[in-house]
């Protein structure tokens, strides 16, 4: 069903008055209708918008509603997104050993990764290691391919972390920002930092606290949604949402990754939780955020 222009405006007015613990069932309600952006114009885009930013910062509210939050402000345009090149996008922090190095506050999001794609980001050579540009040079799907499939939509949602991408695409990408993947240890202590947490938030795991399989969303959420999945310094999704690849190698050829995802089980959102996979692995709940020094 299409919602007209006026609909929306009449939905904008509506809101006020709405008590913030309300938002997100009433934001969370609205059918998140194909043709809805196109019809938010002027104050009632902004008004709505000012909404959903206020039912995800929040923290208020089932799951499920807020999951359908976030995909809206995603769609609206989400204020809290930054590009590399700003300085608000990164959290300087500081090792035990005294050095310093700065950690993305999100994971990669969608956005940011198709606009780079979008550049030719596929095409730049200088983005790319050797190995790298010998897998892409042989792979009939990169990321963009399998992006624009039809049963992909819940996966690439704009203010999502961006899914499904192999270790080569993470690396060529931070390349291209002028950054690096994170080493494994610069991970570690941004979870657990001088205190030691086994979380973001401290302990216990808990119930609500981040994006895993017991929270039963089965897809990703919009980035910072699980408010309490964040370190006193303030970087995002440690814990859930997705896993995250890193620039330290293992044996066999492969990689290290923290596993914490929305498809993966709490004990995998331990800070020291790891495994590791060749560099042309993907799957759905598999992303990568930047570091660098």
């Amino acid at each position: 069903m299409t919602v007209s222009a006026a609909t929306w405006s009449d939905r904008a007015a509506s809101l006020t008055g709405v008590a913030r613990e309300d938002l997100p069932s009433v934001l969370g309600a609205w059918s998140l209708d194909a043709a809805g952006p196109s019809a938010l114009i002027g104050e009632a885009a902004e008004t709505i918008r000012e909404h959903l930013l206020e039912a995800v910062v929040s923290g208020k509210g089932h799951a499920r509603d807020r999951l359908a939050v976030g995909a809206w402000l995603g769609r609206l345009g989400d204020p809290r997104l930054r590009r590399p090149a700003d300085e608000m996008y990164w959290v300087p922090l500081t090792l035990r050993t005294n050095e310093s190095y700065k950690l993305a506050r999100f994971p990669v999001t969608n956005d940011e990764f198709q606009a780079w794609a979008d550049a030719g980001g596929y095409r730049d050579r200088a983005a790319w290691s050797e190995a790298g540009w010998a897998w892409l040079a042989g792979c009939a799907d990169p990321w963009p391919v399998v992006a624009h499939k039809s049963d992909v939509g819940e996966y690439i949602g704009p203010n999502q972390p961006v899914v499904g991408v192999t270790w080569f695409e993470a690396d060529a990408y931070a390349r291209a920002m002028g950054a690096r993947l994170p080493r494994w240890y610069e991970r570690v202590w941004a979870v657990r930092g001088a205190g030691k947490r086994p979380y973001p938030w401290g302990d216990p795991f808990g119930e609500g606290n981040a994006n895993t399989r017991e929270e039963a969303l089965g897809r990703p959420c919009a980035v910072g949604l699980y408010v309490r999945d964040v370190t006193p310094e303030g970087v995002y999704d440690l814990a859930g949402n997705a896993g995250e690849w890193t620039s330290e190698s293992a044996a066999d050829e492969e990689y290290l990754l923290a596993p914490g995802a929305w498809d993966q089980e709490s004990l995998a959102s331990w800070a020291k939780a790891l495994t590791s996979e060749r560099p042309s692995a993907r799957w759905a709940g598999l992303g990568f955020r930047l570091a660098k020094d």
